[in-house]
Order: C-alpha cells, then structure tokens, then sequence
C-alpha cells in the first residue's frame, strides 16, 4: 500500500510538472500574440506581398499560361509529349479534364493559402491602432488590395468560391458555401477591396513594388470590365451593362491622367529584365536573386518554358500554336487578316519573308533560325524544341531571359529569372477602356487608343535584327484609317479592339478568360480545334463543351472536404 501511495505521489508530481512545463511558451517560435507589434505587423503585409511570386511550375498563378494560354488556342502545351504534365494536357484538350485533376485541386488550395495571408495580416492591422502603427490605413489598403487579386483569380478560374474575410473565425470556415454569394455579389465583393486600396492608398509609394492608388484604380476597372459582362447560370453572356462600362471608362481616365504612366517606346522594353518597372508597369511581381536565400525569390512559375539547348537544358513547354502564328500576318495595308489569317499554314524558312507580319510576332515567339531574345549571334534552332513532331517548334519567348542576363538563374533541372512579371501594364488600361467604349457605341473614341498600340508596335524593330543588319522577319504594320483602309463601324471596331488584346498580350495568360469574358469561348474554340487537330494531332481529342468548359470544376477533394456543402460548377 505504501509502495502504491508513493508511486501515485510521484506520478501526480511528474504529471504536475509536465503540465507546467508544456504551459510554457516555446522558446523557438513567435507566438500569434508576438506577432502583434507595430514591427511585426509590417512583416505580416510583406507576406503577403510574398505570396505573390510563391507560385510553382505545378500550379503557377503569377502567369496564369495553363489556364489562360493553354485553353486559348494560343499556345500547345509542350514539353515531351501529352504524358508529360498530363494535368495541363487534359485542360488543353478540355474533354479530357475531370474534377479530379490533382494540378487544379493544388491551385485552390495554393490561392487560398495567399488569402490567408491577407486575411491574418488585416485582422492585426484592424486591431491595431494609427497611434501605434501610422501607416495603418495604408497597409490595409495594399492588403486588400492583394486579397482581391488572389479572388478575382479564383474567380475567373471557378466563377464560383467560398468567400472568406478576415472577419471570419477559422472554425467557421467549415460552413461557408461557395455558393454563399451569387455570381455578381462575388465581383462586388472583389471591387470593393480594389475600391477600399484606391480611395487609401497614396499615388507614390516610397518602394518599388508597393501597389499605389492608380494600380489600384487599373485593377478595379478591369474588375467591372469583367462584372459589365452578365452571365447566367450556363455561363452564356446574356447582357453588357453600360452603366458598369461608364465606370471602366472613367478610371481608365483617371489613371492616364495621372500622367504617371505611358507605353514604352520599344514594345520589347515590357519584357526585359534590364528595363523592368518602366512607366508601362502599373502592377507586376517582383523578383530577385542573390538577395541572401539559397536561390532567391525567382520565377518559378515559367520555369518549364525554355529551350532543350546546352545553354538552358530543359523543358521545353508553353509552345506558340500554328494559330498564333498565323495570327500575326499582316494584309497589304499592314492591317491584321480577321478573316483569311489562318487559311494558310505559316510553315518556317522563307515564309516569314513572303508574308508580312506584326513586328510582336518575333518579341512573343521564338522561331527557328531567328535570334532568341533579341541577340542575333544566339539563333534559335529547331532541335531546342523539347518534341517538334508533337507540338512544332516554336516557343514563348516574354517570359525568358538569355543565358548571360544577369537575371538568369539555373535551378537544375529547370532555369527560372528574377525578371519581373507584369499583371497588368498601361497598353491593358488603354484597350480597357477602348474596350468599354466600343461596347457604348463610342467606337470613335476608342480609335486613337487601339492606334497607339499599334504604333508602338511598328516603332519595335530596333531589336529584330539579324547580325547582318536586317529585320528577323518582313514587318508591315499600320494605324486603322476609317474611309481608306478600314471603316470604322462599331462590329469592325470590336473585332479591332479584340484582336488587338490578341497580339498585345499573347502568350502572358489571360486570353481564355476574354474568350469567356466576350461569350464567345465555345464557338472560337471548337472552330479551332477544327482546324488546329490537322495540324497536330495532339489534339485530336479535343473538343469544348459550352456551358462546362468556361470554368474549371470545384477540385473533387474540395468538394469532399465541404462535406457536400459545396456545389458543382455547371456541367461538371
């Protein structure tokens, strides 16, 4: 009996220790109410600033070239076949994805991430006080400023998704549908975080990188411009709201008036490393290298996209499609070809003499026997072509750096830079806002903004140089002229204005989201599969089914975590 009480005693004591011992604050980590101090706070929104570039080759959210590229017509997947990266092979296709795809249930869950690190970092700054933390007000604002970007991405994604603010209690997760908010509440909720970043954030920040009040203003336009576009349940576009429109219009204004921005005179100036935070960035991700981590803040999200050459070494993926190509042929005049671009098959070789292009052809592609990335002793071969027979031979070109460039990094197997990426540059505002005006039958006012555009673009031949001195391909651009090359009617202007997005931001991720955006996804894309599968016959399966495929499926593990909560988007 004694030898019982005096075990019981030393285990009651053990215990008791234990107890008090695990009540401790750990010495190692930084406890959540640590994190609440002026200092600390500020970190907090540089987290979720880092989460920006934080994106992975797997599932890449700083370029969007999967979603946006890949399901456009614009660029074939590329790599070593439709094995490889299956997942992005089956959104190519898109009858071939399903709701299980693991690269799309990786994408939700990676953008929510980011959320909660908008999310935490505003619920400290909310609690605490100007008097303490004077940039306050300012900091929120960039916060939810970012918050909105990582929803107006899910939201061009899956249209539909839990909508969660820092407000919410984490146990509370749990019990929000994404369903909860209707399709146009969801972009309400979106443009009110832009809205809330434009009327607190100042017109200049003290650090590269820091979103400022026009960036703001930029980003809530192309918000309503996408909102102005009313959609029903089948995803079908079924009005285009003016009132919505007028709004676009008007803070288009107000960032060109700034008189902050402009289009940088070389169109190739947008896409250098050397040249990066021109007056043509409105908002871009920063990166970097040899800044004190192991391999810096890089690009990893392009990290597939360059050559199968000694200087790189792999991978090969995000290939220009035929369509592109063709897409940038010029007419007689110098005008684009709506109709006949692509009746005949640019093949290589001597066609880019014959035909006249759009000098962007050769700052977007880079094509066999061409300089790559603008240095003419460094010309670009068909055997870089990770699989030419499969998905031809040509590449995306914006996103790469040379091999010398100080921003070059290998991360072997793949290469990356720390060249920054632009979300949305000034050329974006100016055809947002040529864009609203074509749609309130004020298409001639919209003429001299989609002209500029093109100007520049003839004006970017500096660099496509051969080393003897002449131009890499046979440029011929001009300017609309209404009654002499073109007339100018509000159908001609559309068509104009859209095929200006086409070629101005080829292969930087967002043209499927305009093909929805516009209602006209279906039918554009089975019109070209039609012609593109006898091309490649990677795509023989392809096929687009309309009222489905305008978004991607709630990742079949989100639905199970809901717990039935969640709906499916249609058609899936």
């Amino acid at each position: 009996m004694k030898r019982f009480i005096y075990l019981f005693t030393c285990c009651s004591l053990l215990l008791a220790s234990c107890s008090n011992f695990l009540d401790q604050t750990p010495q190692a980590v930084v406890s959540g109410d640590d994190l609440n101090t002026p200092e600390n706070v500020d970190k907090m929104v540089t987290a979720a600033y880092a989460a920006l570039g934080n994106d992975h080759y797997t599932a890449p959210y700083s370029s969007m070239w999967p979603y946006g590229n890949l399901r456009s017509g614009d660029a074939y997947k590329g790599g070593d076949g439709a094995g490889d990266i299956s997942e992005y092979h089956f959104y190519e296709t898109f009858a071939l994805n399903r709701v299980d795809n693991g690269l799309t249930d990786l994408l939700w869950f990676r953008l929510y991430v980011c959320i909660g690190r908008t999310n935490d970092a505003l619920a400290r700054l909310n609690a605490i006080s100007e008097d303490a933390f004077p940039e306050k007000v300012v900091r929120q604002a960039e916060v939810r400023f970012l918050r909105a970007h990582y929803y107006f991405l899910l939201k061009i994604l899956f249209k539909y998704m839990p909508y969660i603010d820092e407000t919410v209690a984490k146990e509370n997760y749990p019990a929000i549908s994404n369903k909860a908010l209707g399709n146009d509440e969801l972009w309400t909720k979106i443009a009110d975080d832009f809205r809330f970043a434009a009327d607190n954030l100042p017109a200049t920040q003290p650090q590269i990188g820091r979103v400022n009040k026009f960036a703001a203003k930029a980003y809530l336009a192309k918000t309503l411009l996408y909102q102005a576009y009313k959609q029903d349940e089948s995803n079908a576009v079924t009005a285009v709201d003016a009132a919505t429109l007028q709004q676009v219009n008007a803070l288009c204004d107000e960032v060109i008036g700034a008189g902050r921005y402009q289009l940088n005179g070389d169109f190739a100036n947008n896409f250098r490393a050397a040249t990066e935070n021109s007056a043509e960035s409105v908002f871009a991700i920063q990166y970097s290298r040899e800044d004190g981590t192991p391999k810096g803040r890089l690009d990893y999200g392009h990290a597939l996209d360059y050559p199968m050459n000694t200087d790189y070494g792999c991978c090969g993926f995000h290939s220009p499609s035929y369509n592109l190509i063709n897409a940038f042929k010029t007419d007689a005049s110098g005008l684009p070809m709506f109709n006949t671009f692509n009746d005949k098959n640019i093949s290589g070789g001597s066609d880019f003499q014959t035909n006249t292009f759009d000098p962007r052809l050769d700052h977007t592609a880079a094509i066999p026997g061409h300089p790559y990335k603008y240095d003419p002793k460094f010309i670009y071969q068909r055997a870089w072509a990770r699989a030419p027979d499969v998905y031809g031979s040509y590449l995306s070109l914006k996103e790469a750096v040379l091999p010398n460039d100080a921003a070059f990094q290998k991360i072997p197997p793949f290469m990356s830079s720390s060249k920054n990426w632009d979300i949305i540059r000034y050329a974006d505002v100016l055809l947002f806002k040529a864009e609203a005006l074509v749609e309130l039958g004020r298409q001639d006012e919209a003429l001299a903004l989609v002209n500029s555009i093109r100007t520049r673009a003839g004006n970017s031949t500096g660099l496509l140089k051969q080393s003897d001195g002449s131009f890499t391909s046979n440029y011929k651009i001009d300017v609309y002229k209404p009654g002499v090359n073109c007339t100018w009617s509000q159908d001609f202007a559309r068509q104009a204005v859209r095929w200006e997005r086409r070629l101005e931001f080829a292969m930087e991720g967002y043209r499927f989201f305009d093909l929805v955006r516009w209602g006209i996804a279906a039918e554009y894309l089975n019109a070209y599969f039609a012609v593109e599968k006898t091309r490649s016959a990677h795509l023989a399966d392809a096929a687009f089914k309309k009222g489905r495929d305008e978004y991607l499926p709630v990742p079949l593990n989100q639905m199970n975590y809901s717990k039935g909560l969640y709906k499916q988007n249609t058609g899936w």
